[in-house]
């Protein structure tokens, strides 16, 4: 509980649910003090290497675009010839790999488990960054070695930038500015608009957490309820009577799939709640 406390800047988690969570940003000096990166640039550029670890690779200038996206796996010898600037490698998954970046969730154990979706690693040059954007899900940002400027808006217009390969804003107005150092932290909640921009090479870890939308809950239900219903039982009309028109037939359609909602209402969730929230994970910027 202490290094919670610490964490959310003294705040106690019930506090900071209740202040903070899903409703405004907390900015915390030392949130972790003493922080020693878990992870080095080198073991990142490795991760990045496996095609099983998803990467990505964001040039600010001196592409083919602005912000040009270059998915993983990256090859090792491009990125020991990018410049020293302007680019940032984003690693997906790391705490997946690394025992001591996963170790960085046991801060985070009054939020429900299934909400963790990921630590996101980066490492930034200076000018690195992935530009103005909105995130839907919950995220918080720990600083390690370097620093990072980050810059809020907390009504933004949502516009994007057209012809990027990033979903990065057309109009950004801060209205707030902080700047990170090793062990700070910013939590940023969704629907904030924020711009982090690497001063000097720095590693960032971005614990975000998951927001099944809607739409992805319903569409999981339904092949739940799909799954479930024999492929043989079948449409059958023995009452079938000559010259006997659509009405008839559409009615017992509409019979037939009011009975399934109705039994797929009957069941019980729980038992569907595992395979829903191991699926419906959040997108990353």
């Amino acid at each position: 509980m202490a290094l919670t406390r610490t964490l959310l800047g003294g705040l106690s988690p019930r506090v900071f649910l209740e202040r903070h969570w899903q409703k405004r940003p907390l900015f915390v000096r030392g949130a972790l003090p003493r922080f020693r990166d878990p992870v080095t640039p080198e073991r990142l550029f490795a991760l990045a290497g496996d095609p099983d670890v998803e990467s990505r690779l964001v040039r600010v200038r001196g592409g083919r675009l602005p912000y040009e996206r270059t998915d993983g796996p990256q090859d090792s010898d491009r990125l020991r010839r990018l410049p020293k600037k302007d680019w940032t490698l984003l690693v997906q998954g790391v705490d997946r790999h690394v025992p001591a970046v996963a170790r960085l969730l046991r801060h985070f154990s009054f939020i429900p488990r299934w909400r963790i979706d990921d630590v996101m690693v980066s490492f930034a040059v200076a000018g690195g960054t992935v530009g103005p954007h909105v995130d839907n899900y919950d995220v918080f940002l720990i600083q390690g070695r370097g620093r990072r400027r980050w810059q809020l808006q907390h009504r933004p217009d949502r516009a994007l930038r057209r012809g990027l390969e990033l979903r990065v804003l057309r109009r950004f107005e801060p209205d707030a500015e902080q700047v990170l150092g090793p062990g700070d932290m910013l939590y940023v909640p969704p629907g904030i608009a924020h711009y982090g921009i690497a001063l000097e090479e720095c590693l960032t870890y971005s614990v975000g957490f998951r927001a099944p939308s809607h739409r992805t809950l319903v569409a999981l239900a339904a092949e739940r309820l799909i799954a479930s219903i024999p492929e043989d039982r079948l449409y059958a009309d023995p009452e079938l009577q000559p010259g006997e028109g659509d009405a008839r037939a559409l009615a017992k359609m509409e019979r037939i799939v009011r009975d399934e909602l109705r039994r797929a209402a009957r069941r019980d969730f729980k038992t569907d709640f595992g395979a829903i929230v191991r699926k419906g994970r959040s997108g990353r910027a």
